[in-house]
């Protein structure tokens, strides 16, 4: 059955922040949620630079055999270098950031790019299923039995991300492939609504009769549920692509125009990098109860704490630290705890040809190993798709061995579907003459 899909992409600022951060985007190629964090230093600015450097690059006419997961990797990887060239020009932006939900479809599946806490869930046959998984340290305590899912949604470092998209090259986004269905609806979602509606609250307006009465009813929630963030919902459905209906004239998608809403559809773009003069620095929210914004900080507010500048490339300070440390024998104790605590530490790359998850980290110091491979995989590199050779053989870095082998079983899925070996034709065998 071929299949196509209606969207709807929808946002609002929230009951406390005075401007938008997040960017949303919907198109019949491409569903995007970006959720922008910085505070003063430029949320809005990167979570909208983020979506229009990457659809620029997925909705141009590519190739028929292009590879989308491929095609959405690089543009990711594009879309998190702008950022680094945005803070190198401007040190005022330093410390932005965004998480990004990208879903691009190729006809027949969906590539899949997930970085951060916003979230992707799926409605199949009237059953909601969050598919994603956040890269938060609450999650990381989830996975390791250390608290229930109910207590990480009170937990007071709910919103402190491990990963994002920072300009950086040590936060990796994580790749894969979905395979739809028709009658499924996907919805990608800022923490502005998952972390005010449950997930039985987000699966009863998901089944509602239209994608745009759910969209216009989570948000409602959102707000109803407190509003403390910025909402956006992106909803795609897919439908039969050959039946009457395929297309509802009713719906906001009817026109096929694509949507644009939140920070990308009114932030200034920042001066291009040819021009002279810094960037100019997107305006900072006002503070809505009149106190400064470190001492909010100081009160440890999640979502602020979310925002907080993140420190530099993690193997630039530890290869500098371990090698001081470890070569020069300062403070003994110290160095110990800096060794051990380099062997709890998981990447994944290339052994032999082979993906494989190493402990340790990717370094080296003269007559110390810092790195051993904890397990090789079946999975061969040269069968991967060229963006994910190239992630393999630069090294992915890992936050746990859980994330090392979710890592690993997304680059299984970008596999390509292995072709049916052609069937030998027998060959006539030989009859008899009759005399």
């Amino acid at each position: 059955m071929a299949l196509t899909y209606r969207y709807v992409a929808l946002t609002d600022t929230g009951l406390r922040r005075s401007n938008n951060q997040d960017s949303g985007y919907a198109s019949s190629r491409l569903l995007l949620l970006a959720d922008g964090m910085g505070g003063a230093a430029a949320g809005d600015l990167a979570s909208s630079q983020a979506l229009n450097v990457i659809r620029g690059e997925v909705e141009r006419d590519l190739p028929e055999d292009t590879d989308a997961l491929s095609v959405l990797g690089a543009a990711v990887d594009d879309a998190n270098d702008r950022l680094g060239q945005l803070i190198a020009d401007d040190p005022a932006v330093e410390g932005m950031g965004t998480t990004l939900e990208a879903l691009l479809w190729d006809g027949e599946k969906l590539a899949w790019a997930h970085i951060g806490d916003s979230r992707v869930y799926r409605l199949r046959e009237g059953r909601l299923a969050q598919i994603s998984t956040d890269h938060t340290f609450v999650q990381s305590l989830v996975d390791e039995g250390r608290i229930t899912r109910e207590e990480a949604r009170v937990h007071p470092h709910r919103s402190l991300l491990l990963r994002a998209m920072l300009g950086r090259d040590d936060n990796e986004a994580d790749l894969s492939w979905l395979q739809p269905a028709a009658g499924d609806r996907y919805l990608l979602c800022s923490d502005g609504l998952s972390d005010m509606v449950d997930d039985d609250g987000i699966e009863q307006a998901m089944r509602l009769e239209s994608i745009d009465a759910a969209a216009t009813e989570l948000v409602r929630l959102a707000l109803e549920g407190g509003g403390v963030d910025n909402v956006t919902v992106v909803i795609g459905e897919f439908v039969d692509a050959t039946a009457e209906d395929a297309t509802d004239a009713e719906l906001a998608c009817a026109d096929g125009k694509p949507q644009i809403v939140g920070a990308a559809a009114d932030a200034p773009r920042p001066r291009r990098s040819d021009e002279t003069g810094p960037v100019a620095a997107v305006a900072a929210p006002a503070d809505t109860d009149g106190e400064h914004p470190s001492a909010r900080r100081d009160q440890q507010d999640p979502e602020e704490l979310r925002y907080a500048p993140r420190p530099p490339s993690r193997w630039r300070w530890v290869r500098w630290t371990i090698g001081v440390l470890l070569l020069f024998g300062l403070a003994g104790g110290v160095a110990y705890w800096a060794y051990e605590w380099s062997q709890q530490q998981y990447y994944v790359a290339e052994d032999d040809g082979r993906v494989a998850i190493y402990r340790g980290v990717d370094a080296s110091l003269p007559g110390i190993t810092l790195q051993r491979i904890d397990e090789r995989t079946d999975i061969q590199v040269e069968d991967l798709p060229d963006y994910q050779q190239g992630r393999v053989e630069a090294g992915i870095s890992a936050a746990s061995r859980e994330d090392a082998d979710q890592i690993v079983e997304n680059l299984q899925s970008s596999l390509p579907d292995p072709s049916p070996s052609p069937s030998a034709t027998p060959e006539p065998s030989p009859t008899e003459a009759t005399p």
